[in-house]
């Protein structure tokens, strides 16, 4: 069968479609665009734990060449266009776990708080709490993986109350004793010796001290990592035979930091120390396929490592829903 369709013939049609339309037909309107996100906050299960992630909110670095060094610059960009990330901006994740061990409710570090240091996108982790159901004031302890100002931050207020009012606060004491000198005020981590102190000293009654090796809280141990800072640490966190390591700052980016962990970070006291911590820990890890959380990688920051040749690979674990 041949259909012969004539312009005029279309052009009758279309009207008499639009007429149609507008004589006893409602258009569909399209949907609005919402402009909204999920809230900040992911939730799973560890043995007989309840981890909860809360996050501080986006922490931009900036272009990557005076922050990660040891490697030539064009190097450092490649591998961050190889793997669909910005070369010339390096964004870090805030992933703070809280554990809830049925006893205990245990808070890892605490974000930038009302700094705006590195920028305005940053010191969220209490509102960030209230979306996952967390009161402050329910938190028993607050761990501090070090005294750097991403991770004590967010301990007092802006007038210094503390935010965390039935906590005990737990650190190393070689990091608290190096980054509330008040000697170092004149030095070039001024900023960062200020931040430790404001957070620091108005709750220094309520500080408890770790030691490399000991589990300091039911189920948390610490272990040594340090270079970064001092008294650096990551922390294993177990419950009933599961468990995983929590990084700190053993290493802020997934790729770069991982496929050449020897690569220098500006941020560290030692970047040489630092880099020896990272393998050494890493590849203990990696070999007992020990999940990780690291809190500067891409939210929740929750995977695995795998040992590659003389670096790592980050593989991230899919997140757990429940219906």
């Amino acid at each position: 069968m041949t259909l012969n369709v004539s312009r005029r013939s279309l052009l009758s049609l279309g009207a008499g479609l639009g007429a149609s339309a507008m004589l006893g037909t409602t258009a569909i309107a399209r949907a609005p665009k919402l402009g909204t996100q999920t809230p900040y906050w992911h939730r799973f299960v560890l043995g007989d734990a309840e981890i909860t992630v809360v996050s501080d909110g986006p922490l931009p670095l900036g272009d990557p060449s005076g922050t990660f060094t040891g490697v030539p610059k064009e190097d450092v960009k490649k591998m961050l266009a190889d793997n669909f990330l910005s070369p010339d901006n390096v964004v870090l994740e805030q992933n703070s776990p809280i554990v809830n061990t049925g006893d205990k409710l245990i808070l890892f570090d605490t974000g930038m708080g009302s700094s705006k240091l590195f920028g305005s996108t940053t010191g969220r982790q209490q509102k960030s709490m209230t979306e996952a159901g967390i009161k402050p004031g329910d938190i028993d302890a607050v761990v501090c993986s070090h005294a750097h100002i991403d991770h004590i931050g967010g301990i007092v207020d802006e007038g210094g109350k503390p935010l965390f009012p039935n906590a005990q606060i737990y650190i190393s004491q070689t990091d608290f004793d190096f980054w509330t000198d008040e000697g170092k005020l004149g030095s070039p981590v001024k900023d960062f010796i200020v931040h430790a102190r404001k957070n620091l000293l108005p709750v220094r009654d309520r500080i408890v001290f770790f030691k490399d090796g000991q589990e300091f809280l039911p189920g948390v141990q610490a272990i040594a990592a340090p270079g970064h800072t001092v008294g650096h640490h990551i922390f294993l966190v177990s419950s009933a035979g599961k468990s995983f390591a929590f990084l700190g700052d053993l290493s802020h980016h997934s790729v770069l930091l991982l496929e050449r962990p020897r690569m220098e970070f500006s941020y560290d006291t030692d970047p040489k120390q630092a880099a020896e911590s990272r393998v050494k820990l890493l590849t203990m890890l990696a070999a007992n396929k020990t999940p990780v959380m690291s809190y500067h990688f891409a939210w929740p920051g929750y995977g695995h490592v795998a040992k590659v040749g003389d670096g790592f690979h980050y593989y991230p674990e899919p997140m757990q829903m429940t219906l």
